[in-house]
């Protein structure tokens, strides 16, 4: 995959936030960091909660700037409010050229056994192609289910929460396409630590826990399912 010019602004202000789409949320004034990255996406940052946003919109959308107030709105017509009180830095960076994700040696040989045979992942599942690319990022493997439903596959050498997180932002963006939904997400990895289980299932995610050394042998395909 090639990469792309990256450029990022961040602005940190006071400010309120307030979402109005499929549900309503409020961010109360507080001082935060605001972040527009080179794919649209707007997001809202306090100081913990690590790398995760108080509040954001996904691309694609468009980012509507007038005194005092950011309009973000979506496709859907969902609409991220921020309105700034104070503005105490407003910087944008060039990051060049961006190579793209280097999965290790185990990562990427895994998508490549899975996607030479997309059946060890679900009965009757068929690949659509490796790598699709969405405007957040490419997903993995993208297959059709037994009964020709899209399944966005992440693969990870080990799973934990942050690619639940992950694969969960390609199918909220993924169900968002007519010529897709619904798509359903499969979350596979040589080994799934408990608390990724948990949020996977509670996201809708099936796990499939992958034998490397077995998968290799192609003639001991199983997996083990959760």
């Amino acid at each position: 995959m090639l990469g792309y010019p990256r450029r990022v602004r961040l602005v940190i202000a006071k400010c309120s936030v307030d979402y109005v789409g499929r549900l309503s949320a409020h961010l109360p004034l507080a001082t935060r960091l605001l972040m527009v990255k080179a794919d649209g996406s707007v997001s809202i940052h306090a100081d913990d909660r690590a790398y995760k946003p108080l509040n954001w919109m996904s691309p694609p959308c468009r980012l509507e700037e007038a005194p005092g107030v950011w309009r973000v709105v979506n496709k859907a017509g969902e609409e991220l409010r921020i309105t700034l009180e104070e503005v105490f830095q407003d910087t944008s960076y060039e990051l060049g050229v961006d190579p793209g994700l280097r999965k290790d040696g185990v990562e990427a040989h895994l998508q490549e056994l899975l996607a030479a045979n997309p059946g060890v992942l679900g009965e009757g599942y068929t690949l659509v192609r490796r790598e699709y690319m969405t405007a957040i990022g490419p997903v993995d493997l993208l297959c059709r289910d037994a009964n020709s439903g899209a399944v966005a596959v992440e693969i990870k050498r080990r799973g934990e929460i942050d690619g639940v997180e992950q694969l969960t932002r390609y199918l909220e963006l993924m169900n968002r396409d007519p010529l897709l939904s619904p798509v359903t997400g499969v979350f596979a990895a040589q080994e799934i630590k408990p608390q990724a289980r948990v949020l996977a299932a509670d996201r809708g995610i099936r796990c499939v826990v992958v034998n490397y050394d077995r998968l290799r042998g192609i003639e001991k395909d199983e997996l083990t399912l959760f």
